[in-house]
């Protein structure tokens, strides 16, 4: 017996119906899937970043002042005499000892007034020879009373007079070779002369300046420090006596205009007496070797000593650091390779380092290349770089 609720047109159509919808979300399944795949393939790896560990050291601060050389000692070369020049026997810019004749003034007025002045004497002891012999022979007859008294005191008068005009004659000779032997004009010093101021020929006086010779080895560097600086090395630079070096004061180096470092170290010889009142700085005498005379009187460099050194201080490279409207920041590597960019403070730069005041502790990693590709919170492939901690 059939049912009366059994329709089999209505049978075939569901069978209809359902295939197409089992199609339908096996459809969408599958595009679901592809696109959970896609997402997956499409995140990027972490970015890689080389990073420097915090270095911590004693570092020495150095500042650096405006030098102008000059000789050790410096001699101007004048005449004694006033005379015609006739030579010049050295030559300029070479080295020079002391006593050396450098020129000659013309010798033959001086030659006159020595012979004048020798022919003088020989008269004046000509003179007081016969005076002599007039007291000796009186000084018995006016014992005896051959002679009056007054003869005999004239007698010794005249010859102390005679006795008196010897030794200016004598005198005037001495002078006269004088005058003669400052035609020749010598260097005062070992040292380079100069160049000439004058001309062969020229008529020269005491006010000429003819040249200058300076000792230039070693050198002194004058240079400019501040009241405050000077107050802290004050005890060390004025502990030993004005010309020795205080054994406590730092040494000094001397950067050229060309920007190279002079191989030689100075040191500190004194201090001017006072403090410039206009620029509230005194005055700094250094010292230099100078044995191959490189330099010269008159150059500019630039002077460079340690004033302190910081204890332990951390050390990152500066080009770690991330200036940020006036705020200081680094970007810290810590754990799971996780990025924490902090705010700190720094201090003094030492050459391509950059001293760290507080913000970060010893050894932990600092980001120096791919600051840009990280920001806080990112995870990165650090790749480990040295650093290398070089005073300036």
């Amino acid at each position: 017996m059939k049912s009366r609720n059994f329709n089999p047109h209505l049978g075939k159509v569901s069978q209809r119906l359902s295939i197409p919808l089992v199609l339908a979300a096996l459809s969408v399944s599958m595009t679901l899937a592809a696109c959970q795949n896609d997402k997956a393939a499409s995140q990027p790896p972490p970015p890689e970043v080389n990073v420097v560990g915090v270095v911590q050291q004693d570092v020495p601060i150095y500042e650096e002042w405006v030098a102008t050389l000059d000789g050790y000692e410096n001699a101007q070369i004048q005449p004694q005499v006033t005379g015609y020049l006739i030579s010049q026997n050295y030559i300029e810019g070479s080295p020079v000892r002391k006593g050396q004749v450098l020129f000659e003034i013309d010798p033959r007025p001086f030659q006159a007034v020595l012979d004048q002045s020798k022919a003088q004497l020989a008269q004046a002891q000509a003179q007081f020879g016969k005076t002599k012999l007039d007291v000796d022979r009186d000084t018995p007859l006016a014992k005896e009373r051959a002679i009056a008294q007054s003869q005999l005191d004239n007698d010794i008068q005249a010859n102390l007079a005679a006795d008196a005009a010897v030794k200016s004659a004598a005198a005037q000779v001495e002078q006269a070779q004088l005058n003669l032997d400052f035609t020749h004009v010598t260097s005062l010093l070992d040292g380079i002369a100069g160049i000439v101021q004058v001309q062969i020929g020229n008529l020269v006086t005491p006010t000429s300046t003819l040249t200058s010779v300076s000792r230039v080895n070693p050198i002194k560097a004058y240079f400019p420090i501040a009241e405050q600086t000077y107050m802290r090395f004050a005890k060390q630079i004025n502990a030993s006596s004005q010309r020795n070096a205080p054994p406590d004061a730092p040494p000094l180096q001397l950067i050229l205009a060309d920007g190279t470092v002079y191989p030689e170290k100075g040191k500190i010889l004194y201090t001017d007496r006072q403090v410039d009142i206009t620029t509230g700085s005194i005055r700094i005498v250094g010292a230099f070797s100078n044995p191959n005379n490189i330099l010269r009187p008159g150059q500019f460099g630039r002077v460079r000593a340690a004033t302190e050194t910081v204890k332990d201080a951390l050390l990152v490279p500066q080009r770690a650091v991330n200036e940020l409207q006036g705020t200081f920041q680094l970007a810290v590597v810590g754990e799971g390779n996780k990025v924490s960019v902090r705010s700190v403070k720094v201090g003094d730069r030492v050459g391509s380092m950059w001293i760290i005041q507080s913000g970060v502790k010893p050894g932990e990693l600092v980001i120096v290349e791919g600051l840009q590709k990280v920001r806080d919170g990112s995870v990165v492939k650090p790749k480990q770089s040295t650093a290398v901690a070089r005073g300036n």
